[in-house]
């Protein structure tokens, strides 16, 4: 799973939000965060990042400490730097999990 600036507490579809889903995952996760994202709060999170721990899932949760929400897509020019680390993790992840 890969998931930027992903509602923490929002339910998308059914079967709870990503927090409440966390401890269920079985799957590796890349989370991607801008640390200045108005609408997801650092201690969701880190509460996001515990419960993958907790699980025995394998995981990386990355927050760019002066990124906003969509830091990636609608504002690339303005966090060039977070976006082309982003990418790359991005990337590094899909080489790393490919065919499991």
């Amino acid at each position: 799973m890969i998931g930027f600036y992903a509602g923490m507490s929002r339910d998308f579809g059914g079967g709870g939000s990503l927090l409440d889903r966390a401890s269920r995952m079985r799957y590796p996760a890349l989370g991607l965060f801008g640390g200045a994202d108005q609408g997801i709060p650092a201690e969701q999170v880190a509460t996001f990042d515990q419960r993958l721990d907790d699980a025995g899932v394998e995981h990386q949760v990355i927050t760019y400490p002066n990124a906003q929400h969509s830091f990636f897509d609608r504002r690339f020019a303005e966090y060039a730097d977070a976006s082309a680390d982003a990418w790359a993790r991005v990337l590094g992840f899909i080489a790393a999990h490919a065919g499991r």
